[in-house]
């Protein structure tokens, strides 16, 4: 499953059955006629589910084979309490903007996305910049083809609120998983990024896997190279057509991350389509039963908890911010800073214990 590059040094667990770690065999994003065990709808309900019908079968032997949505009921309180207002909004933004990782070798909490093709990777990026620039703006380049727009390694650090000084959060774009044998994205790769030794702006090929002769390499990297948490992103609107082949990979990808120390939540995105109440709506966000399945769902696909996993709704076609949606995204870095925080946690109690030994 797992690919190996010459020189590399990764544990024994770690089967050499390919030279490329081919992504492609496990689907992303990939649609295929799915039947969701789901409670019977009704014709009142208002969340959408994924079915196989006969319809969507006679689409897919036109070569359509796209999910027919209905739709289930909707809880009468939220299961996750959330406060929708402009002072929330506002508190958000300050708590981030004031935020100092918990290590005094470090500036910057160093957050790495990754995640299927077309999953909002970017999109994520470009939002919550969007939230603290006051305005709708495409920061990270989003792409609309079914193979990874980003090639290369980015950082992108989060400017603050009005042209003030930069926060101290730094998103790590990366090309997404699933383009098969020649996106050059191998788990070696990915366990570089995530050690520091990637040099930023480095572009990803299959004939070229990150090695120590690569220019730019990053031999000794400190804590301030490495990354501190990673993020998966998961698309609500595929997730239920995802093959069972990449719950495997992100468990043991999983795995091998947890292993440096590195702690993972996952992003639920593309919410408002599977969730019409949402879609008009985000403050419905936790008041359907559908999408807060869909994150159990997305955590078991993952091998993590539902605390894990925080639903958000990227800016697309908009133009002008909604504070419901700028809530729902400044929850999720916040979430995310939180988890960073047990990173440097842990590195302090590591190096003590060294210390005292």
């Amino acid at each position: 499953m797992f690919s190996t590059t010459k020189g590399e040094n990764l544990s024994k667990k770690v089967p050499v059955r390919a030279p490329a770690w081919d992504l492609s065999v496990f689907n992303f994003g990939v649609p295929t006629t799915v039947a969701v065990s789901d409670p019977k709808p009704s014709s009142t309900d208002s969340t959408a589910v994924v079915t196989s019908s006969s319809s969507t079968q006679r689409a897919a032997s036109r070569g359509l084979n796209k999910p027919t949505f209905v739709f289930p009921g909707k809880m009468e309180s939220q299961w996750r309490e959330v406060e929708w207002t402009e002072e929330q909004r506002t508190n958000l933004i300050e708590t981030i903007s004031s935020y100092k990782p918990k290590n005094h070798e470090v500036t910057q909490a160093r957050i790495l996305l990754l995640g299927p093709v077309g999953s909002g990777k970017s999109s994520f990026i470009s939002s919550v910049q969007s939230v603290f620039t006051g305005r709708v703006t495409n920061r990270a380049m989003v792409g609309s083809s079914p193979t990874s727009f980003t090639k290369k390694l980015q950082s992108f650090n989060i400017h603050g609120q009005n042209g003030e000084s930069p926060t101290r959060l730094v998103m790590c774009d990366i090309m997404g998983l699933g383009d098969g044998l020649m996106t050059g994205l191998t788990l070696h790769d990915i366990l570089s990024v995530i050690k520091g030794h990637v040099p930023e702006g480095h572009k990803f090929t299959p004939d070229q896997p990150v090695r120590s002769e690569t220019m730019g390499y990053v031999k000794r990297p400190g804590p301030r190279d490495r990354i501190h948490c990673v993020v998966f992103v998961v698309d609500a609107s595929k997730l239920p057509t995802y093959a069972k082949g990449p719950g495997n990979t992100f468990q043991q990808l999983r795995e091998h991350i947890s292993d440096l120390g590195v702690h993972q939540v996952a992003l639920l995105t593309h919410i408002d389509m599977i969730c019409s109440d949402t879609a008009k709506d985000v403050s419905q966000v936790y008041k359907s039963s559908f999408i807060k399945d869909m994150m159990v769902k997305t955590g078991d696909l993952l091998g993590m908890s539902t605390s894990y996993v925080v639903p958000v709704k990227n800016y697309s076609s908009e133009l002008d911010l909604t504070t419901s949606k700028d809530i729902l995204l400044l929850r999720a870095v916040d979430h995310i800073l939180q988890y960073a925080d047990l990173h440097f946690q842990d590195d302090a109690e590591q190096y003590s214990a060294r210390n005292i030994a």
